[in-house]
């Protein structure tokens, strides 16, 4: 088993991996791998939430950081959150997750935008795995106004 193995996992680079919900073994497997950190992004009360993520994960030695993004009204505030997390472990390993990796590559393609000089269309593209043939208008809505606010 590899973190790849995990629901709808895309590997962007050796330092970062988005995904939906991992599994208690693959958060050991995460750790097995070298990654330093988990981001959730999913709700505590997911559907398919792992209970006790958080100790989980930093029994496993990696630290944890848990940015709870409404499904139905995500936020700024979210995004701002996640942000300052992402530039804090800048340099680190990270799963970046949430319950079907469709927030996660919301926030990592606005990150990348911001930071990394991607354009608006490199971050739909790197969406599109996850995103296609999905309509969510709040989601919509909220990453183009995100995307004028950065660029």
């Amino acid at each position: 088993m590899t973190t790849q193995d995990i629901y709808n996992a895309l590997k962007v680079t050796n330092h970062l991996t988005t995904a939906g919900q991992p599994t208690e073994a693959q958060l050991r497997t995460a750790a097995e791998e070298g990654f330093q950190a988990i981001i959730n992004l999913a709700m505590p009360t997911s559907d398919n939430a792992l209970k006790n993520e958080g100790e989980i994960v930093q029994s496993l030695g990696m630290t944890y950081h848990s940015i709870p993004v409404n499904w139905e009204n995500p936020t700024e505030s979210d995004f701002t959150t996640f942000d300052s997390v992402m530039q804090q472990l800048s340099g680190q390993k990270i799963l970046l997750h949430c319950a079907a990796n469709f927030r996660a590559t919301a926030f990592y393609g606005l990150y990348a935008m911001k930071h990394l000089g991607w354009t608006a269309e490199q971050a739909d593209t790197f969406r599109t795995p996850i995103w296609q043939d999905s309509e969510y208008p709040i989601w919509e809505t909220f990453i183009q106004g995100m995307k004028n606010k950065i660029g």
